[in-house]
């Protein structure tokens, strides 16, 4: 488990941009559960990934004409529960953090795994999820 004073700041970066915490499994079933659409950050402390994915990602709300109902985010290594149970709904991929996923009425239809993360700009990767916006959330 990751120390805290490390984690908090990369979790607010999200919280403090309207993003729910999902920290336990109780709290993924229930969000899962909900109609609509739902946008989940898996957030990580790897720099090069997340330091692109994070700012990706609050683009790509700020950009997108149509955006998900929901925005959440769960932090690999810290909320060690609640991102065991999000990676079952995100069979067959590998676990992989960062990581970005959108659901629709609890399944999932867009995924977006580390490697097609490191490298790409944060521009790239808002591209990325605006296209999915568009084809899934109304």
């Amino acid at each position: 488990m990751y120390p805290e004073e490390i984690v908090v700041p990369m979790k607010e970066e999200l919280t403090e941009n309207g993003f729910k915490e999902l920290l336990s499994v109780a709290d993924v079933d229930a969000q899962l559960a909900q109609k609509g659409t739902t946008l989940v950050m898996i957030n990580s402390v790897c720099g090069c990934s997340a330091g692109t994915a994070r700012p990706g990602v609050l683009l790509a709300i700020e950009k997108a004409g149509n955006k998900p109902d929901f925005l959440t985010t769960s932090f690999a290594g810290f909320d060690v529960e609640a991102v065991q149970s999000l990676r079952q709904h995100m069979m067959p991929y590998p676990p992989s953090s960062p990581s970005i996923a959108l659901f629709k009425d609890g399944q999932m239809v867009h995924f977006i795994e580390r490697h097609q993360i490191e490298g790409r700009s944060a521009e790239m990767i808002a591209d990325n999820l605006v296209g999915a916006f568009e084809q899934y959330c109304n």
